[in-house]
């Protein structure tokens, strides 16, 4: 009785099996479903993000110009100090002694000259020792300012605007006139110096690009620069690009270029590091594609599947030469109009027909504007 069930039943499964095996066989000649998206050429605006760190607009050094004595300390330290604001006095006694002593000398020196002069005219002493004396009134009166010079340096004044460091001295300290230590240094910071370095591989494609007219200049934008700080955050001021370095560094194959930005609160201080971005240029009918529509061989060579006309996958090489935002940027390969699948990638091979559809899993590029290498 077992049996004839079992035998009833086979030629059940058997029918079962069969519908199975076809409706596997109809799920694999149906085509896959892709997305794609159409690509289109247009005008970007090209940057480089480039790392660099911060110096003072101007750096003065504090020296004595005299020697002496260290009598008062007349800033605080870190604090904001104007030109001709003074710092230290040392000590001016001897200073002022050698003013008033030259100020006796030019007054005997003068008063002998005037004497000499009314005898010279009525003959009774020599031409030449008129001259003498009206010389040696003329040397007194350069001792003079000498020693008033020297007693103005007396008082140490700052050279320039800015923010003076710590003082090296204190009062009561000996300082001299060709010493190498300085007093203190005043560094102004408002406008900022922003130096970075970029390759010069990199300013060779520039060149390149731009005397082939694949990139154009910006206009007024070429010379903006901004600026993002050590924290990630943006810094509020744009900067202006000021120049490049004429030589190559040969350790390390770079350029310098310098910005400078505003710094009105005193944001970026000296040695900072930040990461500038540089306006390059317009590249006028780019073509730009999805990451997601990008893939490498085993080669390491960037690859991107593309439909026909009638929606058979065709791989193709590409050559990618940076990415703004969520896209890569094309340098051949690609052309506008092609369609590049960006859905459904895993389930392509080379020349098989699929069903394409548009693409769900794209984004607006949210930096259109810039790039980053």
């Amino acid at each position: 009785m077992r049996r004839r069930q079992l035998l009833c039943a086979l030629p059940m499964a058997m029918l079962a099996l069969s519908a199975c095996k076809d409706q596997e066989t109809a799920a694999a000649a149906k085509p896959p479903e892709v997305g794609y998206v159409t690509l289109q050429a247009q005008s970007v605006l090209l940057s480089s993000d480039l790392p660099g760190r911060t110096s003072a607009f101007r750096v003065a050094e504090v020296r004595p110009q005299v020697s002496g004595i260290i009598q008062k300390r007349l800033f605080a330290e870190g604090a904001v100090v104007k030109k001709g604001q003074q710092l230290y006095q040392i000590d001016p006694s001897t200073y002022q002694a050698a003013v008033d002593k030259a100020q006796a000398t030019l007054k005997t020196t003068s008063n002998l000259a005037r004497r000499y002069q009314h005898l010279v005219e009525s003959r009774a002493i020599s031409r030449q020792q008129y001259d003498d004396a009206v010389a040696a009134a003329e040397q007194a009166q350069a001792d003079l300012r000498m020693a008033q010079i020297n007693l103005e340096y007396t008082k140490v004044l700052a050279p320039i605007d800015g923010r003076i460091s710590r003082s090296a001295v204190t009062e009561g300290a000996l300082v001299s006139q060709n010493q190498a230590e300085a007093l203190a240094s005043i560094h102004q910071l408002d406008p900022i110096y922003v130096d970075v370095t970029q390759a010069s591989v990199d300013l060779l494609r520039l060149r390149g690009e731009m005397a082939r007219g694949e990139l154009t200049l910006a206009g007024p934008e070429q010379a903006k620069v901004e600026l993002k700080l050590e924290d990630g955050s943006l810094y509020g001021h744009s900067g202006a690009m000021k120049f490049s370095e004429v030589t190559v560094d040969p350790t390390t194959g770079a350029v310098t270029i310098r910005a400078a930005f505003p710094n009105p609160e005193n944001t970026l201080l000296p040695g900072m590091f930040v990461h500038a971005t540089l306006t390059e240029g317009v590249r006028d009918n780019a073509v730009l594609v999805p990451q997601q529509g990008i893939a490498r061989d085993l080669k390491g060579q960037a690859t991107a599947f593309v439909l026909d006309n009638g929606d058979k996958a065709l791989l193709r090489e590409v050559q990618v030469l940076r990415t703004l935002g969520n896209e890569w940027l094309v340098g051949s390969g690609l052309q506008a109009g092609d369609r590049v699948i960006t859905e459904g990638v895993q389930r392509v091979k080379d020349g098989i027909q699929v069903t394409a559809v548009a693409a769900r899993n794209i984004q607006p590029n949210p930096a259109m504007a810039s790039a980053a290498q």
